[in-house]
């Protein structure tokens, strides 16, 4: 039993109960924004996130003010959120993909940090910040590309270290008088990140393939989600029809935690590395 455990028995207890019904069993995995806490992106309901007043896709659409607003804080907190590392919770997944214990998985984040740990098989359900989009004509851009182009033309625009992060990249602007709005270099219509804002739904294509990844799975565990938003809960509710296991790791109560299997009331990152240990036999150090 790993160290971690040792002075917490209500976990202890939950992870040998979980190895049990793990065993032998292919995973689905979804996870929220818990998973990303300990890369330094902070969670939205979390003890100690912050209050989140968060822009509408109708208000980002609808003028150029809410724009520039927007734009200004994505911009200012790109640095800090590219710049995150996969965490231990990251890797683990990525392992059991590798070992062939996990189907892949299923995020409601737009950080890209599953696919920079190594997991191949992602379905990102809000889209990605890494990209951004014409709603005009198309045209996709890098993220990384963009940030160069807004930093051309805002000379003026700088980071303050000290802004505190949001869970999707951004941060809250002092200031955004002046700022040149980006635009499509090939039409110059509207750019927006492809990213699900809140006010839209998830593409429908892309809700299907979470719901095939759920079902070519035995097993469905929820890590770092307070499920919330409804398609998570709606993929948990594929999963109980069916009638597969399914194992909550999230600090604090879950929508689903009536439903589930096994809940663990602990730290993504280190359950997660210890499922990853006890259901393939390796560690970290030894995986990939």
């Amino acid at each position: 039993m790993p160290a971690v455990f040792a002075q917490d028995a209500a976990t202890a207890d939950a992870l040998e109960r979980a190895i049990d019904l793990l065993s032998g069993r292919r995973l689905a995995i979804l996870t929220g924004a818990g998973v990303s806490t300990d890369s330094g992106i902070p969670d939205y309901r979390g003890e100690g996130a912050p209050v989140r007043t968060p822009m509408t896709a109708q208000q980002f659409l609808a003028g150029e003010e809410a724009r520039r607003r927007y734009w200004v804080g994505s911009h200012l907190g790109w640095r800090a959120f590219s710049a995150a590392e996969p965490n231990a919770g990251h890797r683990a997944i990525a392992d059991l993909e590798r070992a062939g214990v996990a189907t892949g998985v299923v995020t409601q984040n737009v950080d890209g940090l599953h696919l920079r740990a190594g997991s191949s098989r992602v379905v990102e359900l809000h889209g990605t910040m890494r990209r951004v989009f014409c709603t005009h004509c198309g045209q996709v851009f890098d993220r990384r590309d963009l940030a160069a182009r807004v930093e051309a033309d805002n000379p003026w625009l700088s980071v303050d270290e000290d802004l505190p992060l949001g869970p999707d990249g951004d941060v809250r602007p002092d200031r955004v008088e002046g700022f040149r709005i980006p635009a499509c270099t090939v039409c110059g219509g509207v750019l927006k990140p492809d990213v699900v804002f809140f006010g839209e739904f998830v593409p429908t294509e892309k809700f299907r393939e979470a719901e095939q990844l759920v079902h070519a799975s035995q097993a469905l565990v929820v890590a770092g989600s307070s499920l919330v938003v409804n398609s998570g809960i709606r993929l948990v509710e594929r999963a109980r029809r069916r009638r597969i296991p399914v194992v909550i790791i999230n600090r604090g109560a879950t929508r689903a935690d009536a439903r589930a299997s096994i809940k663990f009331d602990a730290g993504t990152s280190e359950v997660l590395a210890a499922l990853r240990d006890a259901l393939t036999g390796t560690s970290e150090a030894h995986a990939g």
